[in-house]
């Protein structure tokens, strides 16, 4: 069951959150078809991904997700964690502190849960950091963690 997105009616009632736990997100599978269509768009092959015979004689016994794939999946579960209304505009600034931690089997479902580690003002806008760990369903560790930094910018639209 999910907890649905946190709401902050403004950017800056994200200020004093830090520590604010969020999530987790839906459950998402990760199919053979996803693999193989991420590996089209980026034009990363390799056999590991995207060759389900070679590997099952490979060290994980079958085709895994691109660390990439996985890390990409966080905008997906971005909104199911927090929902951040009242903003003219929003940027997302970028990532830090980016781990793969395990790998993803293809046919494993994979969810995200948050935290709010950082909120500061900067230059008319409120920017926070919220670290996305990537669960995998049943996995004693998570398939990744990443910081991500999104920027919300107050005031009146033009």
């Amino acid at each position: 069951m999910t907890a649905g997105p946190k709401i902050f009616a403004r950017p800056s009632a994200l200020l004093g959150s830090v520590g604010t736990l969020l999530g987790p997100s839906e459950w998402i599978i990760i199919d053979q078809a996803r693999v193989d269509g991420f590996a089209d768009v980026t034009l990363d092959h390799q056999w590991i991904h995207v060759d389900v015979e070679r590997a099952k004689a490979g060290p994980f016994g079958g085709t895994i997700a691109h660390g990439y794939l996985t890390m990409s999946l966080v905008n997906h579960f971005l909104p199911q964690l927090i929902d951040v209304q009242g903003f003219t505009h929003a940027v997302n600034v970028g990532a830090d502190r980016l781990r793969f931690l395990s790998p993803v089997l293809v046919g494993s479902r994979i969810r995200g849960a948050g935290e709010i580690v950082a909120v500061e003002e900067i230059k008319g806008a409120i920017q926070s950091v919220v670290r996305i760990t990537v669960e995998i369903e049943g996995a004693e560790k998570p398939a990744c963690i990443v910081d991500t930094i999104s920027r919300y910018y107050e005031g009146s639209a033009a």
